[in-house]
């Protein structure tokens, strides 16, 4: 057994016997399949993984075989078509983006070129119909979406309801911290998002049957306490091939990603077996700072650089004037009165639907900050003309700015923040709230269900205060506040005050509802016979606080 460094790796050469050793006149492999080196003391330094050995050059020997030379596979490829050529039927894939900011579009439209099927796309959404994931979607490539929010598109929805499609929905932070455990080695955590919901208890119709009812649904999840509270069990997620877009990377796979187009990127990166990566800039080994790399090299197996069109979701730009019609003077003024619980230096989440005006009442001097779960803390008003930018969106899709001070970061990131109780208060929609404080905001049997999102995150979230701004009725004149919930729910006991346009309650876990504030022009019997539950009323029941 002899021993020497070639480019800084010791290899050694060591007699193999002649029966043992792969036959070329066969056509057999000259690489062994599995391999162990062993050091000066015959200590086994491992098996080499078959993707390290793809990168050694073997000389075979009639007795023996020695590593000559160490070759580094260049991972830029020309185009994104050669970049996916080897995706096969069946595969899983973890396909980043928020919305379709981030969405790795032209590997994309190259799988649609391939034309292979009964793919499993994991992503927190699928796009839109005409653009990244609603490709492969239209084109009936996808067997299964994995995501946690359907969004606009309704041929998603039209094809899970049709029994074309399975649908496993997860809530947005707990789909990121599965990728990330995937990502880190890890095989499964706990956690309290989803319980006492239809994540933990099971139930949810994966698939339908073609000719009506339920053919799959999903399995629930263990339960365990910790320091006396319940959580979850979830698993991790890995994946057969990961596509990925950055922003800029060298030649080593060194990646940079810009602004809230991070999102599920980083974590799916290092999630895939194999990492594919489309950029817009490529630049040479030691052009990059160090300090500004997001994710390493080691993660990336193929580069791709693919200057393919940025749309805007949700384009919104910013007016001098709010127009505002009745329905929506409604939604202004529940949403101002959600902004008068806010304090100076507060750390805020606010949901999509109502929740999502309260930014645009908040003056300079409050010094509120918002954290958006798609990677943005610090959002600021929506941009002027000509200044939106499609690397940086809130959580509703929408075209944002950010004040001094914000910062980016990836959802795994963002969900550790919420998870961990940093946040100070979130502000969600809802369809219904009983009169203990359940929420369920997410899920209705009867219309089409854009999924949870990060709302069971944001309701789990410890330390966080839970605001829930809607409407007192439903469009049929049925309460919204219950005494207990018949929509699936986002969670448990969650609630703490209920702003609608009547009026304001606050929620005692133990002793239900008082109600503390009147609307305009509304009478507590007027609040008794809209709402579908007992309440206390205050000593003193004060109008409806406004902002100035």
């Amino acid at each position: 057994l002899t021993w020497r460094r070639v480019v800084g790796v010791e290899v050694c050469s060591e007699n193999v016997d002649e029966k043992t050793r792969p036959s070329e006149r066969e056509g057999a492999s000259t690489v062994p399949r599995r391999t162990h080196w062993r050091g000066p003391e015959g200590r086994s330094a491992g098996p080499t993984r078959q993707r390290v050995v793809t990168h050694l050059l073997f000389e075979m020997r009639k007795n023996c075989f020695s590593c000559t030379t160490f070759l580094k596979k260049d991972k830029v490829y020309p185009n994104p078509l050669e970049a996916v050529k080897d995706v096969p039927s069946g595969a899983t894939l973890l396909v980043g983006g928020f919305g379709i900011c981030g969405t790795p579009a032209g590997l994309l439209k190259a799988l649609v070129q391939t034309k292979i099927k009964d793919l499993t796309i994991i992503s927190n959404n699928c796009g839109l119909e005409n653009f990244g994931i609603g490709w492969l979607l239209t084109n009936r490539q996808i067997k299964r979406m994995v995501s946690s929010y359907v969004g606009e598109n309704e041929e998603f929805m039209r094809q899970y309801k049709d029994g074309e499609l399975e649908l496993e929905i997860i809530p947005q932070g707990t789909l990121a911290e599965r990728i990330r455990a995937g990502g880190a080695g890890i095989p499964a955590f706990y956690t309290p998002t989803g319980r006492s919901t239809l994540i933990e208890e099971g139930g949810w119709p994966i698939k339908f049957k073609k000719e009506g009812g339920v053919m799959m649904i999903s399995e629930g999840k263990e339960r365990r306490s910790f320091n006396g509270m319940p959580y979850i069990m979830e698993t991790a997620i890995k994946s057969d091939f990961a596509l990925i877009k950055a922003f800029k990377a060298d030649r080593s796979g060194n990646l940079i990603f810009r602004k809230s187009a991070r999102n599920f990127n980083p974590p799916m990166c290092k999630a895939g077996t194999i990492s594919i990566v489309e950029v817009e800039e490529l630049v040479e080994v030691g052009e990059l700072d160090p300090e500004d790399i997001d994710v390493s090299g080691i993660y990336v197996d193929r580069i791709v650089k693919s200057n393919y069109e940025k749309p805007i979701e949700n384009l919104i730009l910013s007016a001098k004037n709010l127009e505002i019609n009745a329905t929506s003077e409604i939604h202004h003024r529940i949403a101002r009165r959600a902004v008068a619980e806010f304090k100076k230096g507060m750390y805020v989440n606010l949901g999509i639907g109502i929740p999502s005006i309260c930014a645009s009442y908040i003056s300079k001097n409050m010094d509120i900050t918002f954290q958006c779960e798609n990677g943005v803390l610090g959002m600021g008003p929506y941009p002027k003309k000509d200044e939106e930018d499609a690397d940086l969106i809130n959580a509703a899709q929408e075209s944002i700015t950010v004040l001094k001070g914000a910062s980016y970061f990836s959802s795994d990131e963002s969900f550790a923040m919420i998870r961990g109780g940093h946040l100070d208060v979130a502000v969600l929609d809802g369809m219904q709230v009983s009169q203990y404080g359940d929420l369920a905001n997410w899920f209705n049997p009867k219309k089409m269900n854009k999924g949870m999102g990060s709302a069971m995150d944001l309701v789990s979230s410890p330390n966080s205060r839970i605001i829930v701004c809607m409407e007192h009725l439903t469009p049929d004149g049925e309460p919204k506040i219950v005494q207990s919930c018949e929509l699936p729910l986002t969670g448990e006991k969650c609630v703490d005050m209920i702003i609608t346009e009547r009026c304001v309650f606050t929620v005692d876990k133990l002793n239900g509802l008082t109600l503390v504030e009147l609307g305009d022009n509304v009478s507590i019997e007027n609040v008794i016979e809209s709402t579908g539950c007992e309440f206390q009323v205050a000593d003193v029941v004060m109008p409806m606080k406004d902002i100035n």
